[in-house]
């Protein structure tokens, strides 16, 4: 069955293709497995609640007829502006607008979010961008700029709510222009498109813009929403979307609210939030959390940019998924929020899931998979600029910019065939990750730190089911046939405490080297030899607790990038002057490097599983989903390598200047 739906109709019908639904939600009330939605061209400022589930074999799809010409949005238009002072302007709206729901009396707020109660979760638009909320009306009217926005000349337009009686009075700096003349719209809705209840698994989302929704912090613990999202089910897709503006999250592919467990640690404190994950871990075993029930979701080119927290968050619901092909970029620039759970993808439990092909870029920080990022890969992805501009001053609160981020988790972890140009390439707080065939720019930061006695589930290879608990030991990682520049300055990075005064320098040298203090494997499993046929306890004790070992072998570093002590096969050029800069030709980006003009005669050895080996902890193999063995004969065009492999992530010279995406 098809229904129609158009917002330009006299009066909503039947869904017939003579007289459509004017709200998409009429539809989503009725839609059974195979039926399709389409939606004409034009503004739906609604929520759109599906109520039922497609099948695997049978989907419900919902589709824009023009290709991001349905515009599914959570503001509302405001037209009642009358002057204030100056350049400020004041609007009343009366509270039954909102319902149950008032976004300029909710506060931004919940675990691991450093920030204090400052924001709302309402905002104000002009012209589509998103004004800066003030603390004050003087404020509003004699606005600061932002030390901290990457924007710093568009924080002084700002906006602030107060409350009067029934009514909420918003009053904003317009800078000047004339608010019933310009296209100002504030938040009302909490969500734009996503499920209330569980379980509505199999639906298809293409081709909508779908902006300007007043969500919610979305922290791991508790209940996650975003503009759009599946809501604890499986098999969506969502493609060809653009998502932007939304106060938080953009897509959520995260967690059910459990009440028992939402934002505990914000609210009781007497357990630690680390054990709060934990508990938020093993009763999503209760809740369905298994491969048959969950994720296996696919987010492809969709354009996410400018939202405040996240372009696609998540935990436990995104297992088995696949996002490839999107660009997420100008994520947190505001820098009005502040916490853990910001980054262009943030995703807890990463369970194989594959990151391929994105452009990300211009992040407070680009990939984040904290705990469990076991069979995950990062592949072919381009980032860069995921670092704070030089002017904006660094909040306090784990704001650090990096490429990716990989925390306390156990691996296997792939990273294979991306361009890193970003300060930092990973933020290492983990153990278990491989490194294959990329072009690295950037550092390796927190090295054997920022993990503490953080004990973190592994799984049983390819499920949900939890199979033990382990802190991280560090180490147990690999590096094959990468290339490391020193394309930023070396000088040690000051970066501020999360939620204590102090400060810690963080490194900016590129190379493996940070870790020559780590074992090769001889090295290390010679500490488990036993004279005896009586274990040495004590002796089995220390090795237990040790680092575990790495592996380093045919990488190539120039410009002051220093290698593992102990690499094999590694090419090392102090000579030669390197550049390496994105340029733009014909409107995409292109890779202009004289890199390859000194490789020379370097050659690397064919990765594959078998070489690769098991992860420590879960003992799982660096290996698809399926099961099956990688061979990395592949670059990031997915040109054959061939006999004579190069390292870094292109097979031959001849992609140099080729577009990257």
């Amino acid at each position: 069955m098809i229904y129609y739906v158009n917002a330009k109709v006299g009066r909503g019908g039947n869904g017939s293709k003579e007289t459509p639904f004017k709200r998409i939600g009429d539809a989503a009330k009725i839609a059974k497995p195979g039926d399709e939605v389409l939606v004409a061209p034009g503004i739906y400022r609604e929520y759109v609640d599906p109520q039922n589930a497609g099948t695997e074999d049978s989907r419900i799809t919902y589709r824009s007829m023009e290709p991001l010409g349905a515009v599914i949005t959570g503001a509302e238009e405001i037209k009642n502006w009358k002057p204030y002072k100056g350049d400020v302007w004041r609007c009343r709206v009366d509270n039954a607008l909102f319902g149950n729901y008032n976004p300029y009396t909710t506060y931004v707020y919940g675990d691991w979010y450093f920030a204090g109660r400052s924001k709302h979760t309402g905002a104000v638009y002009l012209n589509d961008k998103m004004l800066y909320e003030a603390d004050s009306i003087a404020g509003c009217v004699d606005p600061v700029i932002s030390e901290f926005s990457w924007e710093p000349d568009a924080s002084v337009y700002r906006w602030y709510a107060e409350q009067d009686g029934r009514e909420t009075v918003i009053y904003a700096n317009f800078q000047g222009k004339n608010p019933n003349e310009e296209k100002v719209e504030i938040n009302v809705r909490r969500e734009c498109f996503m499920p209330s209840k569980t379980g509505v698994s199999y639906i298809t989302v293409s081709g909508f813009l779908i902006e300007k929704a007043a969500t919610t912090w979305a922290p791991p613990a508790a209940y996650q929403d975003g503009m759009i999202g599946p809501h604890w089910s499986k098999g969506w897709i969502i493609e060809d979307c653009e998502i932007t503006n939304s106060k938080c999250a953009g897509i959520s592919l995260g967690k059910y609210l459990d009440p028992d467990n939402n934002h505990y640690f914000t609210y009781k404190h007497v357990k630690s939030p680390t054990q709060m994950e934990r508990d938020a871990v093993c009763r999503g075993q209760y809740h369905g959390w298994l491969k048959e029930k969950v994720g296996s979701h696919i987010v492809r080119r969709c354009n996410i940019h400018n939202c405040e927290q996240g372009g696609i968050i998540g935990r436990m619901g995104a297992v088995f998924s696949v996002i490839e092909d999107n660009h997420i970029h100008h994520i947190n620039n505001m820098m009005e929020l502040g916490g853990a759970e910001i980054a262009g993808i943030k995703l807890h439990a990463a369970i194989d899931v594959t990151f391929r092909r994105n452009h990300i870029h211009h992040c407070t920080m680009g990939i984040w998979c904290d705990w469990e990022a076991q069979g995950t890969r990062i592949t072919q992805n381009l980032m860069h600029d995921n670092q704070r501009p030089a002017f904006a001053k660094q909040l306090k609160g784990g704001m650090m910019s990096q490429d990716i981020f990989v925390e306390v988790s156990h691996g296997p972890t792939l990273i294979d065939n991306n361009i890193l140009l970003s300060d930092v390439s990973l933020r290492f707080a983990t153990e278990g990750v491989a490194l294959v065939h990329n072009l690295i720019c950037g550092a390796f930061s927190c090295v054997g730190d920022g993990t503490g006695p953080r004990y973190t589930p592994y799984h049983i290879p390819h499920r949900t089911e939890v199979m033990g608990f382990m802190t991280v030991l560090h180490g147990d990682d690999r590096f094959y046939n990468n290339i490391f520049v020193q394309k930023w300055p070396s000088s040690p990075f000051v970066t501020l405490r999360d939620s204590c005064e102090g400060s810690d320098e963080e490194n900016r040298e590129v190379g493996t080297h940070v870790f020559n203090d780590y074992l090769t494997y001889d090295e290390w499993i010679a500490m488990f030899d036993m004279d005896s046929d009586t274990p040495d306890m004590a002796k089995l004790a220390a090795a237990h607790g040790h680092t575990l070992p790495v592996w380093v072998e045919g990488n190539a570093y120039f410009a002051g990038a220093q290698p593992y002590y102990k690499e094999k096969n590694a090419l090392v050029d102090t000579e030669h002057e390197i550049k390496v800069e994105l340029a733009e030709c014909g409107g995409k980006p292109v890779l202009d490097t004289n890199l390859y003009d000194y490789l020379g005669n370097c050659r690397a050895a064919m990765v594959n599983s078998d070489i690769l080996g098991y992860a420590f902890e879960p003992e799982e193999r660096f290996e698809n989903p399926d099961g099956t063995a990688i061979v990395f004969d592949r670059d990031y065009f997915d040109d054959h390598r061939g006999a004579a492999v190069l390292p870094g992530p292109f097979a031959s010279a001849d992609a140099v200047g080729k577009p990257l995406l």
